[in-house]
Order: structure tokens, then C-alpha cells, then sequence
């Protein structure tokens, strides 16, 4: 057999044209060339998956950024690692939602000095903003999950008397340009707004539209295929958004819990009706006097479904709906569970559409 193919190959070989045939000098060179134009790629450094989804979108066939809060981390407690102290310092270009959201990047971004580009995505134009609510059916945040204590006091004033204006705040400092010397000026933990910015589309628009900016700038050379990449994600947002309303329209108004009040930017967005938000720490099972005080408020609201997520763990969420005529489902807002990447965020916002449509149809 190998004696009957032995002709046939030379002949094919023959058949080569000469232009075709690579010189063994020239892959080294090949390679080389390939490995520079990774290497011109910018360093750039994202915070939290979200943005990181969204910057990963916007450098397609350039680069792909750093991300620091990865896996099920959140931003509301997570550490700095050494690893992500060596990203930070040779980062080119930082983006973070900002101090009221990611406070443990404050001092290590001012380490920096200006050795980076430093983008505070919350200043970025043409954003939404919305104010935390509190006070009634909203009770106090615990976004670090470990205030069980308090969380757990069934004598703890929830019905403060506040009167909050829900009406959606435009801003449009700087263009997002954060700088290290103004940190100080922010407001941190929870600063005057609600920071799940990125739960609303036209917000990720806004945002997007500054890390292009900011891109372009800081590696011109790709500046074409920074803005091809945010023309494509713009158009996938404005069909995502369509997509999104007309897959909660069924349930919009019907009445839901949370147990973490994130999702305003969302709810505001495509009309749906919220009943108020429970703290519950996910480390703890509540006690028998707080499940009871929970069972009545839930019950008070009207709630068809009670949304947990992902660290919290099941049977927690039993004990807090049991005796109660709500549903329960899962929610994951700074996408716990998913993958990082350039289709993050729109696995994430169809993951919450999807999520509430299925617990709230079946109420």
C-alpha cells in the first residue's frame, strides 16, 4: 500500500506551485509577527463581569481584558489578590463601575498614580441612575451578606417613613474619566444611587460608548475595529432590549420579593411591578421569629414569587417561602454562575427575563 501511494505523492508534490511553498526561515517570522500583534494589544483591566462582558465585546480581534472579580465572587466582599495586583500595574487601561460599588479598587487604583487610564463607568454620560430605595416595603441592603445578625432581629425597624424619588437621574461628569485625587469625594458603600447600573441596556449603551472612546485613545492603531465592535454590540443591545420586553410583558404586574433589592434598573426599565425586598443573609438560616415576620410580609405584599440567588443556598430559600403562597426562583445579577466573555451580559439579562417570566407565570 505505502509503495502504491509513494507515486501519487510525488507527482501531487510536483504539482505544488513553487509561490505556494513556505521557506522554513519564514514561520519563525510568521509566528513572530502573530505574537507581536497580540503583543501590541493594550492591557486592560475590568472589574466585575458585566463590564468585563461588555469591554470583551467592544476588543474582539484585538485583545481580550483582564477581569478581577471572577467566578462566584462578588464585589461586595471580595479581596484583592496578588494576581490582580500585577494586572492592575501593568494595565493600560482600567475600567470600574466605581467606589460605590467595587470600594476594595479604591486604594489599590490610587497606587497606581498615572501609570493608567483609570474609567469610572458610573460618571459615564447619558447614564440612568436611579436611588436606592429604602424605607416601607424595602428593607435595608446588606449587599455583604454577612450582617446575619442584624438581618435576622425580628424588632428591627424596617417601615421607615422615607420618601424616595424613583424618577430616573441623568448624569454625565467627565465623560466617565475617573480621577485618582476625586475619590475621596465619593459617597462609599451605598453612595446616593442604586450601582446595578448594568441592568438596564440603555445603560450598557452608555457604557459601552465610553469604553469605546476610551479604547480609541489609548490604542488608535485598532481604532476601526474598537468602532465596528461597539456599531455591532449597539445594534445586539437594541434587539436585546426588544427581546427582554416582550418576554416579561405577560408578567409584568405581578407582584415579586426579592431577597436582594438589585434589579430596579431592570424593573424600571420594562414596567414590572415589584412588591418590596426581604435582607437575608445567605450564611444563615433565619430565625423561627424572623421566617414568621418574613411569611407575613410576603403575604401583606401579595407576592407571587420570592427571587433568591445563586449563594443562597436551597433550603434557605424553602424555609422563607413555606406556609406561603409565593413561588420561589433564582436570580443572578452580577452573574455568579456564568461564564466570562463577550456574551456574558447577554446570557445574564435574558437569564433574568427568562427567570422571572417562568416563577411568575406559574404563580
Amino acid at each position: 500500500m505505502k509503495r502504491a501511494l509513494a507515486p501519487a505523492l510525488k507527482t501531487l508534490a510536483l504539482r505544488i506551485p513553487a509561490a505556494l511553498a513556505i521557506p522554513a526561515l519564514a514561520v519563525p517570522a510568521l509566528l513572530f509577527a502573530g505574537t507581536m500583534r497580540a503583543a501590541d494589544a493594550p492591557v486592560v483591566v475590568t472589574s466585575i463581569k458585566p463590564i468585563h462582558s461588555l469591554v470583551s465585546a467592544i476588543m474582539q480581534g484585538v485583545g481580550e481584558p483582564e477581569l478581577i472579580v471572577d467566578g462566584a465572587a462578588s464585589p461586595h466582599t471580595y479581596s484583592m489578590k496578588p494576581s490582580n495586583a500585577r494586572a492592575l500595574q501593568e494595565a493600560k487601561v482600567v475600567f470600574w463601575v466605581g467606589p460605590n460599588l467595587e470600594a476594595f479598587l479604591e486604594k489599590p487604583l490610587e497606587a497606581l498614580g498615572s501609570n493608567a487610564s483609570v474609567v469610572e463607568l458610573d460618571n459615564a454620560p447619558d447614564l440612568t441612575k436611579l436611588p436606592f430605595r429604602e424605607g416601607g416595603a424595602f428593607e435595608p441592603h446588606d449587599d455583604a451578606g454577612h450582617d446575619s445578625a442584624s438581618a435576622d432581629d425580628p424588632d428591627r425597624d424596617h417601615d421607615h417613613d422615607h420618601d424616595h424619588d424613583h424618577d430616573a437621574a441623568k448624569t454625565g461628569q467627565d465623560g466617565g474619566q475617573a480621577h485618582h485625587d476625586d475619590h475621596e469625594d465619593h459617597e462609599h458603600g451605598h453612595g446616593a444611587f442604586d450601582t446595578h447600573l448594568w441592568l438596564d441596556p440603555m445603560n450598557a449603551k452608555a457604557m459601552a460608548a465610553v469604553i469605546t472612546t476610551t479604547l480609541v485613545a489609548a490604542d488608535p492603531a485598532n481604532a476601526l475595529t474598537y468602532q465596528a465592535n461597539a456599531k455591532a454590540l449597539d445594534d445586539r443591545l437594541t434587539a436585546l432590549d426588544k427581546e427582554i420586553a416582550a418576554t416579561v410583558a405577560p408578567v409584568k404586574d405581578k407582584p415579586f420579593v426579592v431577597f436582594h433589592d438589585a434589579y430596579q434598573y431592570f424593573e424600571h426599565r420594562y414596567g414590572i411591578r415589584v412588591a418590596g425586598s426581604i435582607t437575608v443573609s445567605p450564611e444563615t438560616i433565619p430565625g423561627a421569629e424572623r421566617v414568621s415576620e418574613i411569611h407575613r410580609k410576603v403575604g401583606e405584599l401579595g407576592a407571587t414569587c420570592v427571587f433568591a440567588e445563586p449563594q443562597f443556598e436551597p433550603r434557605l430559600v424553602k424555609v422563607v417561602t413555606e406556609g406561603t403562597r409565593a413561588k420561589s426562583g433564582v436570580l443572578d445579577p452580577e452573574a455568579a454562575t456564568l461564564k466570562a466573555g463577550p456574551d456574558l451580559y447577554f446570557t445574564l439579562m435574558r437569564g433574568i427575563a427568562d427567570s422571572m417570566k417562568a416563577c411568575l407565570s406559574s404563580a
